[in-house]
């Protein structure tokens, strides 16, 4: 537990940081990251900070304070200080329609840079929160407002005010060099550890590369309200239309009584995490150089509970917990009904759900993970058969992922879940007809029984779909509808 004790004592806090160690030691091999940076700091004080593993593993270069991580969409949260900057300067309002800025697009006067700020300029304008490459419009905006380009606003209004050495939008390999920056090598994971590469290019929806240090000392002047005023930072920490997963650049949601406020980055082979824990004057900062601490949570559905790097997080330094393992194993299963209570239930609920959803994307390279995958779900069915209480995007995906992974892995049907898989659909879409995902999972599960008919009408309700940019599940969905006519032709 977080106590007044462990803001001043050094003994308290070296008690958590032994166990959150050893739970990133654990994190760090299950997805077998090459390189991590952590800092964690209370108020301006560092609790925690550590850097495990290589930024060069072919050339056996451990990863440092100095190296610096390519953080994609955490680039998002500076565009949000950049926006409330000019806000306040009275530049631009968030109510003026988004096409006064960016004419290359087809769209109408309804959809206003708070939509765009905010995820919520897809389907029905400002009700449903939808992650879009449309954040990348707002770069437009900053730099027709102020006449400047993108990068020049963020060196001059943040990176140069907050004294940052290590933070840069990253162009290309010649910066690199001619900079003489020190970066982080790229990685992927396909059963073994495999050189990636580096996405070079920035926007105000990417771009952003830095150190844990550095992005400390943003989270601080957040605190501060050195860059933007406290009222601008409210703003930007409400949940847009009152309950939505995302406020203006930045996610924001509740668990356990407590305010988390976030961000994600994640490349092909990068990822990101920056997150806040207001009530306790508490910010988290982790970097990879894989793209295994973002991509198997789906934080993309704005649910950072599904990170088990947040987890242990949560649970070291946030939450009134007893000691208790991250991950459950077959045999810990067993025993679980007898370490449950009242107060630590809702936890566990989101640490079995995370570890599922974990197990089944890592079941693409490792053998045996999608049976852990499903034994959890199984004991999760099992103890809440109220599913209200987790009928999300993120279950449903893991739900259709097993399926996936039966068929081209082990070659057969999988139906096992298939009772919870269409019911979860159906809540979901019940609230949100044109939810994508909920309609791909929906047709992509139907497809694979074998019903057509089915399927046709949840993959052409993606084709269809009104005010929704482009993205992989409308091409998908477009095959699938193409090759289903040339069967029936």
């Amino acid at each position: 537990m977080l106590t007044t004790g462990f803001k001043t004592d050094k003994k308290n806090y070296e008690l958590h940081n032994k166990d959150f160690s050893k739970e990133l030691i654990e994190l760090k091999e299950f997805f077998h990251i090459p390189g991590l940076s952590v800092i964690i700091k209370h108020r301006d004080q560092t609790v925690y900070e550590s850097y495990l593993g290589f930024a060069d593993v072919n050339k056996g270069i451990p990863m440092d304070s100095s190296t610096t991580i390519p953080m994609a969409s955490l680039t998002k949260i500076f565009t949000g200080i950049l926006i409330m900057q000019l806000v306040e300067n009275k530049k631009l309002s968030l109510d003026e329609p988004i096409n006064k800025y960016v004419s290359n697009v087809n769209i109408g006067d309804s959809i206003k840079i708070k939509h765009v700020l905010s995820h919520t300029s897809q389907g029905n304008v400002g009700k449903h929160f939808y992650y879009s490459s449309r954040f990348s419009w707002l770069t437009a905006v900053i730099e027709k407002v102020t006449g400047h380009d993108f990068e020049k606003n963020v060196k001059e209004r943040i990176i140069k005010p907050l004294g940052l050495k290590n933070t840069y939008l990253l162009k290309d390999s010649f910066q690199v060099r001619n900079e003489n920056r020190k970066i982080a090598m790229p990685y992927f994971y396909e059963g073994q550890i495999k050189d990636g590469f580096i996405d070079y290019g920035y926007s105000a929806a990417s771009g952003i590369t830095s150190t844990v240090r550095d992005l400390a000392i943003f989270g601080t002047a957040m605190d501060n309200n050195s860059l933007i005023t406290e009222e601008s930072m409210r703003n930007m920490f409400n949940p847009f239309n009152g309950n939505l997963p995302y406020g203006l650049g930045i996610f924001t949601q509740k668990f356990k009584d407590q305010d988390l406020i976030w961000g994600y980055g994640q490349y092909d082979c990068y990822s990101s995490l920056f997150l806040k824990v207001t009530s306790k004057d508490l910010t988290y900062i982790i970097a990879a150089n894989n793209s295994l601490m973002s991509d198997p949570a789906r934080l993309i559905y704005g649910d950072v509970t599904y990170s088990l790097f947040a987890l242990s997080f949560l649970k070291n330094y946030v939450l009134d917990l007893p000691k208790e393992p991250l991950f459950e194993n077959t045999n810990s299963l067993k025993s679980l009904e007898e370490r449950i209570t009242p107060n630590n239930s809702a936890f566990y609920l989101k640490k079995l759900l995370a570890q599922s959803v974990a197990e089944s994307f890592m079941a693409m390279h490792e053998t045996g993970k999608s049976e852990v995958s499903k034994n959890i779900l199984e004991k999760v069915f099992k103890l809440t058969p109220d599913y209200d209480m987790y009928a999300d995007l993120t279950v449903l995906h893991n739900l259709s992922f097993l399926k996936t992974i039966a068929m081209h892995k082990e070659k057969r049907k999988f139906t096992k879940f298939d009772a919870e898989l269409e019911m979860i659909g159906t809540k979901l879409l019940a609230i949100d007809n044109n939810n994508p995902y909920a309609n791909y999972y929906m047709a992509d599960h139907y497809s694979k029984n074998g019903s057509n008919e089915l399927a046709v009408k949840y993959f052409s309700k993606i084709v269809d779909a009104k005010n929704f940019s482009r993205n992989w599940y409308t091409t998908e969905a477009e095959i699938w509808l193409k090759n289903q006519k040339k069967k029936s032709d």
